[in-house]
């Protein structure tokens, strides 16, 4: 089983987004178990509104994100992604601990580029892989990234931050699927947003698959 965990010790940098869309796509490769881990449920919140019976959702906490894992391996689920708390260290570090791929989303900002350092040396401490994913950035012109988006890559790789190229851009459509239950890639399919979204989650399903499984 490939676990994503979707993490960062700031909050409103766009996991829950990102986890939704990421399982509505991983669904496509085998089943999948969406974990919603932040309090603050809005995974959850999606998933009320989803009229699809997949991927599946459970929900978990620091107590119970162990059994709900190894339950998940037991019955088959292929894709696991976890959307985690924020200020939350010792569950993040549990649960990095288990992931195949940590995915951190960076606003292209100073707040949010200054946060990774304590999520980036967390994985560094626990020889975990991770991931960066520019994310809420403002939509790419003339098929170049703007000097916000190319200033905060140039940082995180400063830091020794791994980095995705490519960018998911602060788009209407992904809050408009959000709110009908969907992905973007299901409710405008043809869209940019779909696009951006279907290549990141590309680039973390090759990246996950070649690690081993999380045990």
């Amino acid at each position: 089983m490939h676990v994503i965990l979707i993490a960062t010790q700031k909050g409103g940098s766009g996991k829950s987004t990102l986890a939704a869309h990421f399982g509505a796509l991983a669904e496509r490769d085998g089943p999948t178990l969406l974990i919603d881990a932040d309090p603050q449920g809005s995974l959850s919140f999606w998933y009320k509104r989803r009229e699809a019976e997949t991927p599946l959702l459970a929900k978990a906490d620091g107590n119970t994100i162990g059994e709900t894992l190894d339950a998940a391996r037991a019955e088959g689920i292929v894709w696991a992604v976890i959307d985690s708390p924020p200020h939350n260290a010792a569950l993040t570090a549990s649960m990095m601990s288990r992931a195949t791929v940590t995915v951190v989303p960076v606003r292209p900002g100073p707040f949010d580029l200054d946060a990774v350092a304590a999520t980036l040396a967390m994985a560094q401490s626990l020889k975990a892989p991770i991931a960066c994913i520019i994310n809420a950035a403002p939509p790419i012109t003339r098929e170049s990234e703007t000097s916000i988006v190319a200033e905060a890559r140039a940082v995180l790789l400063g830091m020794g931050a791994p980095v995705l190229p490519g960018q998911v851009s602060q788009r209407a459509s992904l809050s408009h699927a959000l709110i009908s239950g969907q992905s973007v890639n299901e409710y405008d399919p043809d869209s940019r947003a779909a696009a951006e979204i279907g290549a990141m989650w590309s680039a973390v399903s090759d990246l996950a698959r070649a690690f081993p499984r999380s045990p």
